[in-house]
């Protein structure tokens, strides 16, 4: 299992949100670049960047740092903002790995198609779900699809991989949704779990429920979670105790 520490960012600072609300920021770290060499050094191999300008304003702010972060030897997994082709490519240009799209591979599936059609394995479906509906424009409006609706229409449209967040459980410390993730991996998809992890027991939790990644943010910068930590829970193997 891949674990992704997150970087979110907004103007250019590392920052993690509660639930995603914009109005419960907190910063910290002015150089997200430093930030992920640390995590270099620590042994992680990805990194998972949310530009969150990007969700707000509907097309990619941050792509220089993921540039930068190519280039210190991180494979980069980037969304927000990518409603465009042009987004897209211009995201794989700079360096990205894999590139997520959300708001409009839900909105529209021949898009989706298209962008599955054209990259493949490098397109990542994100599915945020709060209060059982996916939610859609940087999680400020919902829709009537359920996750599992959503999840069987991205399959359709040829995407093979979905990173599924829970947003009650986001940034909050709040433990991951594992019934969530368990009933998407039944799926046959190859899920990214999102949200809640606080420390390495959690991480072990969504290896044995079948989940591909994890995506961990505020845990590692609380200091409840190291990343060492976590890239050994991660592996097959790794034992049930703290």
């Amino acid at each position: 299992m891949t674990v992704f520490p997150a970087l979110d960012l907004l103007d250019g600072r590392v920052v993690r949100l509660a639930q995603g609300d914009f109005r419960r920021v907190t910063e910290y770290a002015a150089d997200p670049v430093d930030v992920a060499q640390g995590w270099l050094r620590a042994g992680a191999t990805w990194v998972h960047v949310v530009d969150l300008d990007g969700a707000r304003h509907g097309f990619p702010r941050q792509l220089n740092v993921v540039s930068a972060l190519a280039r210190v030897g991180l494979r980069v997994q980037v969304g927000g903002g990518l409603r465009t082709e042009q987004a897209v490519e211009q995201a794989l240009q700079a360096g990205a790995d894999r590139v997520v799209v959300g708001t409009r591979a839900v909105l529209d599936p021949g898009w989706l198609e298209r962008l599955c059609a054209r990259w493949g394995e490098h397109v990542v479906v994100a599915l945020d779900t709060r209060d059982g509906r996916v939610v859609i424009r940087g999680w400020t409006e919902a829709t009537p699809l359920t996750v599992e609706e959503a999840a069987r229409r991205a399959l359709q449209c040829g995407a093979s991989r979905l990173l599924v967040t829970d947003v009650a459980a986001d940034g909050v410390l709040a433990g991951p949704n594992l019934p969530l993730y368990r009933t998407l991996v039944s799926s046959g998809a190859s899920v990214v779990a999102s949200g809640g992890v606080r420390h390495a027991d959690d991480v072990r939790a969504l290896r044995r429920v079948g989940v591909d990644g994890v995506v961990v943010g505020r845990a590692l910068y609380e200091g409840t979670l190291r990343l060492e930590d976590a890239l050994k829970a991660a592996r097959k193997g790794a034992g049930a105790g703290p």
